[in-house]
């Protein structure tokens, strides 16, 4: 059975972009939202072994998504992935300190992205 990636991306061609490089370079199954809201009716269906998300979106933003995750027993300890335009460090502090896993600041490249997930599949 495949790894199942959750995808949290609002912009449409950065959410093709992520979603393209995963499956061309590895063997996951990837589920896309465009938000937050979109993100939690997947989830109680799916069991994702690994989220990626943005931070800047409407509805639900990515530090809210992460936030809710983690108070959640059966998403407490699934790694969850930032790409953001966010570049700073004070940003980055604050991902990681809500309960992210791994930052990643758009633009990236294919090779980058990869590695990351590569660094916290199961």
């Amino acid at each position: 059975m495949k790894t199942k990636i959750l995808l949290v991306e609002d912009n449409n061609a950065m959410r093709n972009l992520v979603a393209t490089a995963l499956d061309q370079h590895l063997d996951v199954d990837v589920f896309e939202a465009e938000n937050g809201f979109a993100a939690l009716k997947l989830i109680p269906d799916n069991d994702f072994q690994l989220i990626i998300t943005d931070i800047n979106m409407p509805d639900i933003n990515g530090l809210e998504l992460i936030s809710f995750l983690r108070q959640h027993p059966a998403y407490k300890t699934v790694p969850i992935l930032i790409i953001t335009t966010e570049a700073g460090e004070e940003d980055r502090k604050r991902g990681l300190a809500i309960g992210a896993d791994g930052y990643l600041v758009k633009p990236f490249s294919d090779g980058d992205l990869v590695q990351l997930v590569q660094q916290h599949l199961p």
